[in-house]
């Protein structure tokens, strides 16, 4: 079965929800505000999945952080730490279709991804 990850309020996450379900694909919804990934799940995704890409340094809780704790981030032991932490800073959603991770949302990549 699919499993989206996100948290329930983010547009993106919003949009990839409706697209699966408007595209008759049955999926797991895992919400990060309460079943926040591990450092191993987080590091799986990292297997497939760039740290520039998968970490958001655009968002709110990102622009939140301390120079320590965005230095802390630089290298991927820290990066994993901080996201496992305080999984706000995930760029969502992130996708896992048959052991396959896609982070992010636009209607033509999903298409892809079904094809």
């Amino acid at each position: 079965m699919l499993k989206l990850y996100g948290i329930p309020n983010c547009d993106t996450v919003k949009k990839a929800r409706v697209w699966l379900t408007e595209n008759g694909q049955e999926y797991e919804f895992v919400n990060f505000k309460n079943n926040a990934p591990t450092q191993e799940l987080i590091g799986s995704w990292l297997t497939q999945i760039p740290l520039e890409k998968l970490l958001n340094k655009k968002g709110t809780t990102w622009r939140k952080l301390s120079d320590e704790e965005k230095a802390a981030a630089e290298n991927q032991a820290g990066a994993l730490a901080l996201m496992a932490a305080q999984p706000s800073v995930i760029k969502r959603p992130v996708l896992d279709k048959d052991g396959q991770f896609f982070v992010g949302f636009s209607a033509e990549n999903y298409q892809g991804i079904f094809a």
